[in-house]
């Protein structure tokens, strides 16, 4: 468990200040955002996080004629829990619901996936994870068979999924132990028996001839990762990407075709971003 900075924006005028909060607070390492008007609050682990980027940010703000304040506070890694338990909203598309065991029956609609969310919070998990969900069900419905790669599995909800709908080979992966050890619990609570659960970066996983990988990470991460995955799919494989803004979209697509991924859908939510590619 560790520790996090919360830095709390207040912006005028609030829009389209708040778009370029997230923008630029992503630049500096920021990995979740909450927006509660006139304010947008940014969180950074307290090892990351570097006082130098106050003034950076205020000088950028100055030059687009945005006022802002800023108020940094520090939430103890205890806090952790409650804060999921108060911010997680389900995830509910037309035939998948992904809650959380303190959500009510009135969520729980069609495919059920039940998660105990432990190790993060914040918009960036409801949006990405939301489209990730969407392109899965659009893309390629039956997983029937297929091995499927998930990076960034967080609490495994992606990985999780897969299962459900039909992937017999599943290897999820997380840098974080925390990350890996909600996802065995959450492969229990939803009796899953496919997937392998690894602590680690790309590589841990030397496996190859991959149907389907999904990365649900960020811009930086993805952009290192890319000629990894594209050796690792197989030829006709998907990849599906999330984890970043809207403005990340090009540099994303630039790089992907150098690697022989060809863009075959765009999905956009409230300024985050899904890409799927196939080779």
């Amino acid at each position: 468990m560790i520790d996090y900075i919360e830095l709390q924006l207040t912006l005028t005028p609030f829009y389209p200040g708040n778009e370029l909060a997230t923008v630029w607070c992503a630049e500096y390492g920021f990995e979740s955002f909450l927006e509660e008007a006139p304010s947008i609050k940014a969180y950074i682990p307290k090892v990351l996080f570097d006082n130098s980027v106050i003034p950076a940010l205020q000088e950028r703000f100055s030059a687009q004629e945005i006022a802002s304040i800023f108020e940094v506070n520090e939430i103890p890694a205890q806090n952790w829990n409650q804060v999921w338990e108060d911010s997680f909203e389900p995830v509910l598309l037309e035939h998948l619901s992904i809650v959380a065991p303190f959500h009510g029956a009135e969520y729980r609609q069609g495919r059920v996936i039940e998660i105990e969310p432990k190790m993060s919070f914040g918009t960036g998990h409801h949006q990405t994870t939301y489209m990730m969900c969407m392109a899965l069900e659009r893309e390629l419905p039956d997983l029937t068979h297929k091995k499927v790669l998930d990076m960034g599995t967080g609490t495994g909800i992606l990985a999780i999924n897969a299962e459900l709908m039909g992937a017999t080979e599943i290897i999820a992966v997380d840098i974080e132990p925390w990350s890996v050890e909600n996802t065995v619990e959450n492969m229990k609570r939803n009796t899953c028996s496919n997937i392998d659960a690894r602590e680690g970066d790309i590589y841990v996983v030397t496996e190859k001839d991959f149907d389907l990988i999904l990365a649900n990470i960020n811009r930086n991460v993805l952009l290192v990762h890319l000629p990894i995955y594209a050796d690792k799919l197989k030829m006709n494989g998907l990849i599906m990407l999330s984890g970043f803004f809207t403005t990340d979209i090009a540099d994303l697509v630039h790089a992907a075709t150098g690697y022989n991924l060809i863009l075959q859908r765009t999905y956009e939510k409230e300024g985050w971003a899904c890409l799927v590619f196939k080779k």
